[in-house]
């Protein structure tokens, strides 16, 4: 692929989170009096920002504490984003891992000279904070997050603005990521696209998506 520059998602595409978002999401549900989460579920929740997970998490605690629960009130969201957030800050890193491949695939794209932005749904206090923890902020000159611009992914505005702080038009810039949000996003905003495996799509198989190319490893895309 001809491309001039490089965003790049970062939950389930350079840092596994998971174990992350588990932690904060059972210290949350302790604090609101609910259920536990299993893993297999949260995997399912997780990608679309911060604000659509606790709701999601909320929605189905409260249901299966109370089958006649009423969905979770604007006041009741309020507060378990305050508790999640609190536990955010503290949790953030400890439970992650960078996947296998990302720094060679980095220092490979940064040896092009590809211009590189991190762009994410995760709030960008935290998506800077988690590069910086694991060695990966080097790599880009800008980081984007959730609450960086109105609409998040797969909205395509987070990529038509990145790809105007790096200069260029769209179809010269490229979209890693490991979801159907961020090919959605892709699409929508005109962007080459390759997507990772390893990732979290809502539990399904990220080969059916339509992308440029599927990769195993960011290492992958040097080949």
């Amino acid at each position: 692929m001809q491309v001039e520059a490089c965003m790049i998602d970062l939950d389930g595409t350079l840092v596994d989170t998971m174990g992350d978002f588990a932690a904060v999401v059972a210290l949350m549900l302790h604090d609101l009096g609910l259920p536990d989460l299993d893993r297999l579920h949260l995997e399912g929740m997780v990608g679309k920002g911060s604000e659509h997970l606790i709701e999601s998490v909320l929605k189905r605690q409260k249901s299966l504490k109370d089958p006649r629960a009423e969905p979770p009130s604007e006041a009741e969201l309020k507060q378990a984003w305050h508790i999640y957030q609190t536990h955010y800050q503290r949790v953030n890193g400890q439970a992650s891992v960078v996947y296998p491949g990302v720094m060679a695939g980095l220092q490979g794209l940064a040896a092009l000279g590809l211009p590189m932005a991190c762009l994410t749904n995760k709030p960008r206090d935290l998506a800077q904070k988690l590069l910086q923890q694991k060695g990966l902020s080097e790599f880009f000159q800008v980081v984007f997050g959730g609450d960086s611009f109105e609409r998040k992914k797969p909205d395509p505005l987070p990529l038509l603005k990145t790809c105007e702080f790096l200069g260029f038009e769209p179809g010269q810039v490229l979209m890693i990521g490991d979801s159907s949000n961020d090919a959605q996003a892709a699409h929508a905003a005109g962007c080459k696209l390759v997507l990772l495996s390893h990732g979290y799509n809502h539990g399904q198989p990220i080969r059916e998506v339509p992308a440029d190319h599927h990769l195993d490893s960011l290492a992958e895309i040097l080949l």
